[in-house]
């Protein structure tokens, strides 16, 4: 924790800026990582957030919320907690598999950023990203300027956004399942309704995630879809998603199955 707090003093000294520079550093950003069998993932996503946080003068914490691991992701993540400290890097422990959402609501009531980033643990989002999201996130809007962005959204389906290390199956499904919800739904022009890395003011998360009923990979079509009937604003960042190198993939007939049924449902009532 001290070379973050160095590297944020060092970026404002010798500048007029300095004032500007630590009231923006004095932001904490929560990340939430949903865990289910990433003992070989969790290390490696844990020092790229650290280093990409350091490197950009950015206060973080990060929450894990593991659904009892039979792979003890568990252990993996006390053994992290001891190196990275209870301060920054905070356990939720749950038992047993019980969903995406409550997953997120465990980690909100957890965490105590200003803040938050949703991410999945297992390397197939990358922390570079995120200061991108954050400048996103900072700007003014010149037309605008009473509405500031209240979610960003990494996107795979803008230019230079896109997807490695996927099948056709796998691109055909996902390409096809976000058509389909585009299509459908109003979502003030998201590109990418069910991708999961996202950065949320923590008031926006907090109006919306209570309200969301869906689960799977609908659950995240569906925060953009309440949160654009809010009336919040969305903005996109593009991004790489990277498949899974560790352990295997959690996308199945059922959850495709699930994420049909969450998309009538949707339409039907939104």
């Amino acid at each position: 924790s001290s070379s973050s707090s160095s590297s944020s003093s060092s970026i404002g000294s010798g500048s007029d800026n300095s004032t500007i520079t630590t009231n923006i550093n004095k932001m904490l950003y929560s990340i939430i990582l949903p865990t289910y069998n990433e003992r070989d993932n969790l290390p490696l996503i844990t020092q790229f957030i650290h280093d990409t946080f350091t490197q950009s003068a950015l206060t973080y914490e990060i929450i894990v919320v593991d659904d009892s691991s039979p792979d003890n992701t568990l252990e993996v993540a006390k053994s992290l907690q001891k190196i990275f400290t209870e301060k920054r890097f905070v356990i939720v422990s749950r038992p047993g598999k019980l969903g995406l959402g409550s997953a997120y609501s465990a980690g909100l009531k957890a965490s105590s950023g200003d803040r938050v980033i949703l991410m999945d643990a297992d390397l197939s989002h990358h922390p570079k990203f995120i200061p991108q999201m954050i400048s996103v996130m900072d700007k003014d809007d010149k037309n605008n300027k009473s509405k500031k962005v209240d979610i960003v959204s990494g996107t795979r389906y803008r230019p230079a956004g896109g997807v490695a290390g996927w099948d056709t199956f796998r691109k055909l499904t996902s390409c096809g399942a976000n058509f389909l919800a585009t299509f459908l739904l109003s979502t003030g022009g998201a590109s990418d309704l069910t991708g999961s890395f996202r950065l949320y003011e923590r008031a926006a998360l907090e109006e919306i995630l209570p309200r969301v009923q869906s689960k799977g990979y609908a659950f995240q079509m569906e925060i953009l879809v309440r949160a654009h009937k809010a009336g919040l604003k969305i903005g996109e960042v593009p991004i790489t998603f990277v498949d899974r190198i560790y352990g295997e993939s959690k996308l199945g007939a059922n959850e495709i199955v699930m994420y049909l049924k969450g998309l009538l449902t949707l339409f039907l009532t939104t």
